[in-house]
């Protein structure tokens, strides 16, 4: 893979060196002169003279720790949440401890690709007014001006030559009142914003000392492995708690109280996974043991007429399309998907009488901090919530009923007790991205250009389950206007309908892209239809629809020229194209394909124009667009969770197929946009942009559409078939 950016050092790897909980000190890439010795291990609740604000602590022995308001899962925000403070508060990244925050810190979520969004200025003004102080503490002791001051690495220098650390004046800063409005450095003065920095938590991951949640060792705690019912809805029938008590190692057998789910306890997983296999489950499965994965498409095909929420209108768009000269509909498809991060579902809970400790990995530290509060019957501030490394979460643990269940286990025994999902469980019993189907028409003029769109959504509200309150009075989930009101279009007139449909026997959750990745798919294949339709080249049709939003034209022309867009293919290939403005990021991509069979895709290339606003660190903006896409791809390509009975079909990766290494793209291309606006989001942007390329490229090369996902599902393949 290549980029117009400088080279990035070796991939992480996994695993980090536990120290209690839920701090993290980051260490370089590379060993660099002054890093201290104990780089690389966690550190929590220590204490400091110095904490002008959320985000800092400075002791006397200058220790510098910065508490980050994000949790890391692979996206990189440990380092680009550190460069932040330590660009304004004027420190290397290689003098910074580091610690999550804890809940109710005001940190209550980690997605929807806001992290750098939302702390660009918070985190820059707590380092801005930590440094005004030191200096001015500094200052005073030399009976000297603020302005004879400089700062570099730590260190308060004045013109005479006089330093002093700022571990050195960190108890004289403290009783100094902090600026209200801090002097933000401008971009020609940034050190480490905008330059091309290795991710901070390298180190411990390629030495395997990170500690993600499955890693949590506790001094006495035993490890159990669960089951719950196959079927949403279902109860423990019946089991053989003496077959899996024989099971050497098997400590105890529990059940939750809702006899929904069961764990055996062991001295170590494996025996604890024997113990479960020994039980010998039975299930009062209920009424969801009709449900079929037709039954969840029949729903939603249903919701295409009749009633529907108009949660957006712009005009008479279906009076205009009906005088149009011409119009043109279709309807896209989407499946259910499963999260399969990495490291599957897991957490350790310690249930006192007088407090719990829930040792996890977590997008929302609050929500496991207050479960666990409910479960024990403990007040908030005796619930200690360590957060720890994720393992992916792609919105997987912005769920929390895995916290729930630990919990519930962990009441019932007096040690530690960790559960850990097998890669069966995890898949089976998933929050699942939800089966969505779209309806779009547009109106088209002489020349095929828009005169009007309508656009349909069927499917369900998330956000009416994981938050209520941000349900629309009228009912609409505002996750779905991403990709499909908000684009860089301007339709003369457009409607957008909502039809809600819950499907039947599963729990939907958001999935990495979230409405972005749902709409686009939908909207970019519908726009590369209407330019065949006019006879018109996909990029000049974009052109001419976004001429009046400069930056949307400026990543679609520049991913145009390094793509080779207008110049020959190979015998054999295709391209498509993609246009989004998703997360407060502009982002155009080109697919370059081949279809050797009409089964299977070889991509060749893909190539991507990025803007994003100020970009924070080019090579982590890269890394993020070129996994994102990868991950996207793996999805539209293969991924789909089907129903029999109730039962997710799908158990492991021998029938939940990832994208293979001789199957990623054979290069990928990205080129960042110089710009001065505010951040947009990042780590989403490249999933969403996957099946739209991918699907027009295919389209291109086969001469149909794919209007289904996923692409090399057997509807799309008898299609084919039957042509």
């Amino acid at each position: 893979m290549t980029q117009n950016a400088p080279s990035r050092g070796p991939h992480t790897g996994r695993r980090g060196l536990l120290l209690g909980g839920g701090g993290l000190l980051l260490a370089t890439l590379w060993p660099v002169k002054g890093v201290r010795a104990d780089a690389g291990m966690l550190v929590e609740d220590s204490t400091a003279p110095f904490a002008p604000n959320a985000y800092i602590r400075i002791t006397p022995d200058n220790r510098i720790t910065l508490i980050l308001p994000n949790i890391e899962m692979g996206q990189g925000i440990y380092t680009s949440s550190v460069m932040l403070i330590a660009e304004e508060l004027g420190v290397d990244l290689n003098q910074i401890e580091m610690e999550a925050a804890p809940p109710g810190g005001g940190a209550e979520i980690t997605g929807g690709s806001m992290s750098i969004m939302t702390e660009w200025k918070p985190l820059r003004e707590a380092g801005a007014a930590a440094r005004t102080v030191l200096v001015q503490a500094a200052a005073k002791r030399w009976n000297a001006k603020p302005e004879s001051c400089t700062v570099e690495s730590g260190t308060i220098r004045h013109l005479s030559g006089l330093r002093l650390t700022f571990g050195a004046v960190a108890s004289d800063a403290a009783k100094l009142p902090l600026p209200k409005e801090p002097q933000l450095k401008n971009a020609a003065q940034y050190r480490l914003i905008g330059k091309p920095q290795h991710r901070l938590d390298s180190i411990v991951k390629v030495e395997g000392r990170a500690v993600f949640g499955i890693d949590v060792q506790i001094p006495g705690q035993k490890i159990s492995t669960v089951a719950a019912s196959p079927v949403i809805g279902g109860t423990l029938r019946g089991f053989n708690r003496d077959a899996a008590m024989a099971v050497p190692g098997v400590v105890a057998v529990l059940v939750t109280d809702a006899k929904d789910a069961v764990c055996v306890v062991g001295d170590h997983y494996w025996a604890a996974h024997k113990g479960l296999m020994a039980l010998h489950l039975e299930w009062n499965e209920g009424e969801n043991a009709k449900v079929t994965t037709q039954t969840v498409y029949d729903q939603l095909h249903d919701g295409l007429k009749g009633p529907a929420i108009v949660p957006s209108l712009k005009g008479d768009a279906p009076a205009i399309i009906a005088k149009s000269h011409a119009h043109y509909s279709a309807v896209y498809q989407q499946p259910l998907l499963a999260h399969s991060t990495m490291e599957p579902i897991n957490c350790t809970a310690h249930v006192r009488p007088d407090g719990c400790d829930v040792w996890t990995g977590t997008q929302v530290a609050d929500r496991a901090r207050d479960t666990a509060a409910e479960i024990t019957g403990l007040p908030k501030e005796k619930i200690a919530v360590h957060s720890q490394y994720i393992g992916g979460g792609f919105g997987r643990r912005l769920e929390h009923e895995y916290i729930t269940q630990c919990v519930q286990f962990a009441k019932q025994v007096p040690y530690p007790l960790k559960i850990v999902w097998s890669r069966e469980e995890d898949i089976t019993r998933d929050r699942y991205r939800p089966a969505y189907v779209d309806e779009v028409t547009a109106g088209l003029n002489e020349k095929g250009h828009v005169t009007a769109m309508t656009h349909r959504v069927v499917g369900p509200a998330v956000v009416a389950r994981w938050d209520p309150p941000e349900l629309t009075k009228e009912g609409y989930d505002e996750d779905l206007s991403v990709g499909t009101l908000i684009t860089p279009y301007n339709y003369p007139a457009y409607r957008l309908e909502f039809a809600r449909r819950e499907a039947p026997g599963v729990i939907t959750a958001w999935w990495r892209g979230v409405g972005g990745t749902r709409g686009l798919f939908v909207v970019e294949g519908f726009i590369d239809e209407l330019a065949g339709r006019a006879g018109i080249d996909p990029v000049a049709y974009r052109r001419e629809m976004v001429k009046d939003n400069p930056r949307a034209l400026a990543v679609l022309d520049r991913v145009a020229k390094e793509s080779g867009w207008n110049t020959p293919l190979p015998q054999g290939r295709a391209r498509g194209v993609a246009l989004q403005f998703a997360f407060g990021s502009y982002m155009a991509t080109v697919a370059e394909i081949e279809m050797p069979e009409k089964d299977a895709v070889i991509i060749h290339r893909v190539t991507a124009a990025v803007d994003c606003g100020q970009v924070v660190n080019p090579d982590q903006v890269i890394s993020q667009i070129e996994g994102g896409l990868i991950f996207g791809f793996s999805a539209a390509l293969y991924n789909e969770i089907t129903l029999k009975d109730g039962r997710v079909e799908q158990k492991n990766f021998n029938t939940w197929r990832v994208m293979r290494m001789n199957e990623a793209p054979r290069r990928i291309d990205v080129h960042l946009m110089e710009s001065s606006e505010d951040p947009g989001g990042i780590g989403e942007v490249g999933t969403a942009a996957a099946a739209p390329a991918l699907a027009n490229a295919m389209a291109a090369a086969q001469g149909h559409r794919y209007r289904t996902l996923p692409l090399l599902s057997p509807r799309n393949l008898e299609k084919e078939a039957a042509k």
